[in-house]
């Protein structure tokens, strides 16, 4: 079921919009990650004394068209035996302080960077999610996962996965640069409120299970 997720997801936001887009992401990624680096570093540095090693979160996640590739965060957790893939209870207090500052999501610049994120997008979920999501959920694999997203700034973790899933799918039809704009902006608000942009990749919600196709 995977490989035919992968092999018919259609691939959304093509024309003029598009390089828009990619121009926005290329010229804001690159720009906050010069204003950011004595925040990384210091970040880096507070983990490796802290939290130990690795400072880097690396894990498999699907892209466009379900590709996967390498999503990188500060890691914020501690190792999955304790206490088990998404209990709360392994978010350690540095890790905390990092995601509601939204910090720990910095390192996914480079992602944008390299054209497997956008600034803007679905959150990426887990590879294992894949096969469990109905034909409409699949949708949002259509487009490049983001930093921020419509989910993000209209509910975050207070949202229920197939409350998720239909803002996900209305942002798949809904897009143009100018959501992208309203978005960024909606997500500055989040962060400067001390609310941060830690939201919908799975980390500590229940895990996804699979829902019925309304």
């Amino acid at each position: 079921m995977l490989s035919s997720i992968t092999d018919e997801a259609p691939v959304r936001q093509t024309g003029p919009g598009l390089g828009i887009k990619r121009a926005i992401d290329i010229v804001v990624a690159g720009t906050a990650l010069v204003a950011t680096a004595p925040i990384l570093i210091s970040a880096a540095l507070a983990i490796r004394a802290f939290n130990g090693t690795p400072v880097l979160f690396r894990h498999a996640r699907p892209g466009r068209g379900s590709t996967p590739f390498t999503l990188l965060k500060f890691r914020t957790m501690r190792p999955a035996g304790e206490g088990g893939p998404h209990s709360p209870g392994r978010l350690t207090a540095l890790g905390r302080l990092l995601r509601r500052t939204s910090v720990d999501e910095l390192p996914q610049l480079f992602n944008v960077l390299k054209g497997e994120m956008s600034l803007v997008g679905p959150r990426p979920l887990l590879m294992e999610y894949l096969p469990r999501y109905t034909p409409s959920q699949a949708r949002r694999q259509e487009v490049l996962p983001g930093i921020t997203g419509w989910a993000v700034v209209n509910g975050r973790n207070a949202l229920s996965w197939d409350e998720k899933f239909a803002l996900d799918v209305w942002y798949v039809d809904h897009w143009t640069p100018w959501l992208d704009v309203k978005i960024l902006i909606k997500t500055m608000g989040l962060v400067l409120a001390g609310r941060g942009v830690s939201p919908d990749d799975g980390a500590l919600m229940p895990e996804f299970k699979g829902a019925r196709d309304d």
